[in-house]
């Protein structure tokens, strides 16, 4: 019995892999996006600003589709290799709080919003590809969003965003290497620790004087 459990269970892993393989990853960012949307726009604490729920909303739904390690690799440049295990810890630990930071408030300002997807092709045996989107608000100018995405084991992960053609990644490498080159890559981890201290108390601060 114990064998046929083990075998099962195997199976079902296997089957796990297969399936989050295949979901084409236009397909993915579309029933994310879409998904998230939904909720946002069902729910009046989540446009009210409550941070609890917002970012139980973005750890959920959002951010297990994010490749954190290669992003903070990509946007800390040559130093990555030089950085201890824990230093890399730290850093993926801080940018990846960054990075709830910026969704959580673009849900405050959620204002019947709609995700567009481009047009989108890829080869067979493509392992990278950009995926086009375009956030629609009526009576605005579309912002153009392109995920920057990469095959993995678990899927198709996010290793960057391009914001009317301004790279996530590339933006803060500048940021992260002049502070690199200035206080070191523990002062770079401090700096982004301290940043998104300071983010989560102004929050927590409006919501309680709302």
């Amino acid at each position: 019995m114990k064998f046929l459990l083990k075998i099962v269970l195997s199976l079902l892993c296997m089957v796990s892999v297969v399936q989050a393989e295949t979901v084409a990853p236009d397909v993915l960012v579309k029933a994310t996006a879409e998904e998230v949307l939904a909720i946002v726009k069902q729910d009046k604490d989540i446009q009210a600003g409550n941070q609890k729920k917002i970012l139980a909303l973005v750890d959920a739904k959002v951010l297990p589709h994010f490749n954190f390690e290669r992003m903070t690799q990509l946007s800390v440049g040559k130093s990555w290799r030089t950085a201890t295990p824990e230093q890399k810890q730290a850093l993926v630990a801080e940018y990846r709080n960054m990075l709830v930071r910026t969704y959580t408030k673009a849900f405050t300002v959620y204002r019947d919003q709609t995700i567009e997807i481009k047009p989108f092709k890829m080869a067979a045996d493509a392992t990278e590809v950009a995926v086009k989107t375009s956030i629609n608000k009526p009576g605005a100018q579309p912002i153009l969003v392109n995920y920057e995405m990469e095959k993995t084991v678990d899927g198709w992960k996010v290793f960057d965003l391009t914001i009317e053609g301004v790279s996530l990644v590339t933006s803060y490498r500048g940021t992260f290497v002049s502070e690199i080159q200035e206080k070191g890559i523990d002062g770079l981890i401090k700096t982004l620790a301290d940043k998104n201290t300071n983010a989560v108390n102004v929050a927590q601060h409006k919501a309680d004087t709302k």
